[in-house]
């Protein structure tokens, strides 16, 4: 057999990490529409906790994500128009861009009303920003633009697996199926 033969599905742990990640986000979203708007006198307690920390925990993963990709590659893309590899490729940077970069604005953003980030709700990080500095201030507005960027990518996202596992009836989706058969 040869060794230097590129895989053909995604090993145990970037799918591990890839489904881990996606209910981290499905949480976040989740509590990012329920929990109350922060304004100047907001606290981070209750939902905003929670989502401080579930969006932390998806840093780290992703963080731990890439370099387990840098480290172990992915399979290539399989055959099909260049226009769809493209694309994925544009949403796969998008994907991965915008979810380490979201969490890093909410984090300047909560060091700049002087809020203490923890790891995944559990390890005090430094502040990003100076308490009450204006442009860290305004990375909450840019870190909700993101949120709408990757609701959009990740709408492409699942239509693009979708699209592979229904129209085309190729493998594509079953290469990060949690459960390899």
């Amino acid at each position: 057999m040869n060794q230097t033969a590129q895989p053909t599905v995604y090993n145990p742990v970037a799918r591990a990490l890839h489904w881990s990640i996606f209910l981290l986000i499905a949480a976040e979203f989740g509590l990012a529409w329920l929990m109350p708007d922060v304004r100047r006198d907001t606290q981070p307690v209750g939902l905003i906790a929670w989502h401080i920390g579930v969006g932390t925990s998806i840093l780290g993963l992703m963080v731990l994500r890439l370099l387990w990709r840098a480290g172990t590659g992915a399979p290539e893309l399989l055959p099909g128009p260049t226009w769809q590899q493209h694309l994925a490729k544009l949403v796969h940077l998008v994907l991965y861009a915008g979810f380490l970069l979201l969490p890093v604005l909410g984090w300047i953003n909560a060091s700049s009303r002087g809020w203490t980030v923890h790891l995944a709700g559990l390890v005090g990080l430094p502040a990003l920003a100076p308490t009450g500095a204006g442009w860290a201030h305004e990375m909450g507005d840019v870190h909700q633009l993101v949120a709408y960027v990757l609701l959009g990518a990740i709408g492409l996202h699942v239509a693009g697996a979708l699209f592979h596992a229904v129209i085309e009836r190729d493998d594509t989706l079953r290469r990060m199926w949690p459960r390899r058969s």
